[in-house]
């Protein structure tokens, strides 16, 4: 077969293959549009919003601290007789308990001589008292053989015949007496050591046999009464707490976790009851105290609860003041710039919203929302303002 035959047989191929291309679009049937509309808007989901007055609650961290720790000294010196058992380390111990007793002897024995002393300088009061009668008599005698007048002397020479002097003298010895008893009593006493409060015993460096000197530690003791807790809060967050204006007032309440230590749901109650007037060096924040009593849970209604420990981590959650005309909302719908995206009329509004107090999961709105106002909950890709929108509800309505 030439190759003109081969070109022509090519050429009808390709002119029946056009003919078939062209019958088949000509004859295609068309689609038809019967009503349906293409869905834009975004589907979100909503929160409706009411004003009311709210409680924040404003969480802190804190650092549990002793109000009462003393290092136990002794005041007078000498050899230990007697320790309490109480007294070892983690015992408890009440006020005026005794803990150690000092050997006495040479404490009483020195109280008796400045007993003796102090009878010796009160004879001689009585001896120069009866001398000063015997001088006035004599006084009388001089002054009416006189032929000056009744009072020939002068008020000076007048004293030193009435031995005004030495009754001085003998009256200062009495008081110089008296002390040195007063001195010996208070010394014998304090070699009986108590306790001067209601205590824990973290330390105790001495034993029976031991000797000590004044200034020597003897152990250390805390207050078991109450604990403090010492936390940082923001200084624009002050206002919202209350404190105590006096020592019989308790300001407000406060709920202590440690979820590292403690079991769950376990917490510890205290209240407010100072504020530190200084800044935190570091931090810069306000310093505010938590009492806590009992802390250590002696108490039979405490059994059960957890003990706080001095220097352990503690997270405090202190109870605000009231905020009245507000709307809660939790603080991960409040968006950037301080902005809520609020649904209406089925578009999208970006809310500039007034933020009294933000606490540790809500923000308290005062204006920018008000009743009603449908907060949009969901995370948009794309946000502007007036984009339409659409709820779960409208969805199904349709």
């Amino acid at each position: 077969m030439n190759t003109k035959k081969i070109l022509w047989i090519c050429l009808a191929i390709l002119g029946l293959g056009a003919l078939v291309t062209v019958v088949i679009f000509s004859t295609e049937p068309e689609a038809q549009k019967e009503g349906a509309t293409i869905e834009t808007a975004i589907l979100v989901d909503v929160l409706k919003v009411e004003k009311g007055t709210f409680t924040p609650t404003i969480v802190a961290t804190g650092t549990v601290q002793a109000v009462e720790d003393i290092n136990l000294s002794p005041l007078v010196s000498g050899q230990v007789i007697r320790r309490d058992p109480a007294f070892t380390p983690g015992g408890f111990v009440k006020k005026n308990q005794i803990l150690l007793q000092i050997d006495p002897s040479d404490y009483k024995n020195t109280l008796a001589l400045r007993n003796s002393e102090l009878v010796q300088a009160q004879t001689t009061l009585d001896t120069e008292m009866g001398r000063q009668q015997i001088a006035e008599q004599d006084l009388q005698l001089i002054a009416g053989d006189s032929l000056f007048g009744d009072n020939p002397l002068s008020e000076e020479e007048r004293q030193l015949v009435l031995r005004q002097p030495q009754l001085n003298a003998v009256e200062a010895t009495i008081n110089a007496a008296n002390a040195s008893v007063e001195q010996a009593r208070l010394n014998l006493q304090r070699t009986t050591i108590r306790a001067p409060f209601d205590a824990h015993i973290l330390s105790q460096n001495v034993t029976q046999g031991s000797l000590v000197s004044q200034g020597d530690v003897l152990g250390r003791l805390v207050g078991s009464e109450y604990y403090w807790i010492n936390a940082t809060v923001p200084v624009g967050k002050l206002k919202w707490l209350s404190f105590p204006n006096n020592q019989n007032e308790k300001g407000a309440h406060v709920r202590i976790e440690n979820e590292t230590d403690w079991a769950k749901d376990s917490y510890r109650e205290g209240y407010l009851d100072k504020q530190i007037g200084a800044l935190d060096g570091q931090t810069r924040l306000a310093r505010v105290l938590v009492k806590v009593d009992d802390p250590l849970a002696t108490k039979k209604e405490l059994e059960d609860q957890p003990k706080l420990m001095i220097g352990t981590f503690v997270e405090v959650n202190m109870q605000g003041d009231d905020i009245k005309d507000v709307v809660k909302l939790n603080r991960d719908y409040v968006r950037g710039n301080e902005t809520v995206w609020v649904m209406k009329q089925e578009k999208l509004e970006i809310r500039k919203v007034d933020i009294v107090l933000t606490d540790d999961t809500h923000a308290y709105i005062r204006s920018g929302l008000d009743n009603n106002d449908q907060v949009i909950i969901t995370d948009l890709s794309t946000v502007s303002e007036g984009i339409a929108l659409r709820t779960a509800q409208d969805k199904e309505a349709k």
